[in-house]
């Protein structure tokens, strides 16, 4: 069973709530309990985002095609929209939007932008090494 981890539905158009759900999922077994087993994500994403501008929704679609292309249920994506909650921009040092932060594998990254290079993002994430 899958469930939503966190999202801001509030500003994304109601035909993109459902994707970015899809993006937003978690095993069930991460449930409190005694017998419960975490479930370890190789990468965790946030794309820090402003409403519903352009460049914040090509972001977002272009990272979760990505994703869906070259990290399979390795990863958990955490969307922040600043227009809602833009205390959470001091935590990663956001100074531009659309911005993606790796948490996870250290070192932290960040990608701002659309994310419309496919190579670079790619190089940025540690997913592909840098051609020489």
């Amino acid at each position: 069973m899958i469930k939503i981890k966190k999202i801001n539905k509030t500003d994304i158009p109601d035909a993109d709530i459902q994707s970015v759900s899809k993006w937003q999922t978690t095993d069930s077994r991460e449930k409190s309990g005694r017998n419960s087993v975490k479930k370890e994500y190789k990468y965790e994403l946030r794309l820090y985002i402003a409403g519903n501008t352009a460049k914040s929704m090509a972001a977002l679609a272009n990272l979760k095609k990505y994703c869906e292309e070259h990290l399979g249920d390795t990863y958990v994506l955490e969307v922040i929209d600043l227009l809602i909650q833009p205390q959470l921009a001091a935590g990663d040092q956001i100074l531009a939007i659309p911005t993606l932060v790796r948490k996870v594998p250290v070192p932290i990254r960040k990608i701002i932008g659309d994310l419309s290079n496919e190579e670079k993002v790619l190089v940025g994430l540690d997913i592909r090494p840098a051609k020489k």
